[in-house]
């Protein structure tokens, strides 16, 4: 009988681990099944929600298993070398003064999620058999902790910097994933105020060539303004997955808002990209429409308006199509992006929320470190203080023919 290598041993061991722990052990399990394969030294850092800073996972029994060393507990993410491996996906070495190390930073991603970075060590020199082995650790690390947070509180405290009020918890709980790509889109997405979002929310979905987007703004900035969203985010899917086209669903989640609630409304716009041949088909029920960016240039679409949802004046929204070209960028926002101002009473303005992402594409940054970087440069602006929600869905078409080899994984930051 053949002998299982090192690094079956690995991935095996972490699979068959997996059934039974916890998020506290992560740290401890991955450790033991690491060292099957030579992987040393091994630290989890994860992400915080506003992507600001990396945090160590300690659990239970990390101390046995791996030294932190000099390592701190917290590292920001911009201007440090593992900063650097979140932000574009790179494998990179943990020397700081440029000497030959076996210690790598490894980013962590749970497909094209990104969750945080490893440090590890390696007994050999980064050849394509190292590179392999760290990025299969990662891989299956970022698959356990993506299984077990939705149930760890120990999770949930340590990706928190503060305390979040009762409809962000509802928010960050509806929402997809942040990040998501297949052979022919990827889209990304940001909302903040983090932990004191009201009534924003966004969703998407694949199904066969079709890949749905949808964006909502409830009235208020309470907790009623979350259940309004939720509401409509649920009425949007419920009603989306039973075959119905755009305006069916806008008017399934109208009668459902104004069964529920006596005057409580949400904006919104729902669309539809055929992967396929690019035709957007959309509607704004009261919302910004949406904006592409084609080339460096600006395309603001236009369709009639309807009423926002829940109003209850009956009157049906004007379903709209749209030929995307291979490359485009689609970009769907609230207006809390858009008419948020400064201390001194400037608003950002669209003009400046778009040219932040038309100089950001020029520079060939992956699309959720674009956004990252928007958020950022918005709540700078603000001096960190915004009054209202700020949420902003970007889908990238490539066109008809799926992406080739590493395309999609570079506009995403994956290695």
């Amino acid at each position: 009988m053949r002998r299982a290598s090192g690094r079956e041993r690995m991935l095996a061991g972490l699979l068959g681990a997996s059934h039974r722990y916890t998020f506290e052990s992560l740290p401890r399990i991955a450790a033991e099944h690491a060292a099957h394969a030579g992987l040393d030294g091994l630290l989890i850092y994860l992400a915080d929600l506003q992507e600001e800073s990396l945090f160590l996972v300690t659990g239970k029994g990390l101390d046995a298993n791996a030294d932190p060393g000099d390592e701190p507990g917290e590292i920001p993410i911009s201007g440090t070398v593992p900063g650097r491996a979140f932000q574009h996906g790179e494998i990179v070495p943990a020397a700081r003064d440029g000497s030959p190390s076996s210690r790598w930073w490894v980013p962590l991603l749970n497909g094209t999620e990104r969750l945080g970075v490893l440090r590890v060590a390696t007994a050999e020199a980064k050849g394509d058999h190292a590179v392999s082995l760290m990025r299969e650790l990662a891989g299956a690390i970022a698959v356990l902790v993506t299984a077990k947070r939705d149930v760890s509180d120990a999770h949930a405290r340590l990706i928190r910097r503060r305390r979040m009020n009762v409809a962000a918890e509802m928010q960050w709980r509806l929402i997809p994933p942040r990040t998501f790509a297949t052979d022919r889109v990827v889209i990304s997405a940001v909302l903040e105020p983090a932990y004191e979002i009201s009534g924003d929310a966004f969703d998407y979905a694949v199904s066969g060539e079709s890949v749905h987007l949808s964006i909502f703004d409830a009235m208020g900035h309470d907790a009623a303004s979350g259940l309004t969203a939720n509401l409509a985010v649920a009425a949007c899917r419920n009603h989306r997955r039973q075959a119905d086209d755009l305006a069916g669903t806008a008017e399934h989640i109208e009668e459902v808002l104004c069964e529920q609630f006596e005057n409580r409304f949400a904006t919104g716009i729902l669309s539809v990209l055929d992967t396929a041949t690019g035709q957007l088909s959309w509607l704004t029920r009261g919302h910004h429409p949406p904006v592409i960016i084609r080339n460096g240039r600006t395309l603001r679409l236009e369709c009639p308006p309807a009423p926002p949802m829940g109003l209850g004046l009956g009157l049906p929204g004007t379903v709209c199509h749209d030929q995307l070209e291979p490359g485009d960028r689609l970009v769907l926002y609230t207006d809390g992006i858009t008419e948020a101002r400064s201390p001194e009473g400037r608003e950002f303005g669209l003009e400046r929320f778009i040219d932040f992402l038309v100089r950001h594409e020029a520079d060939g940054l992956p699309v959720p470190e674009t956004l990252r970087r928007l958020i950022r440069h918005h709540l700078d602006y603000h001096e960190g203080r915004l009054n209202d929600d700020a949420t902003v869905l970007l889908l990238e078409w490539h066109g008809p023919a799926p992406f080739h080899t590493g395309e999609a994984e570079a506009l995403v930051g994956l290695p």
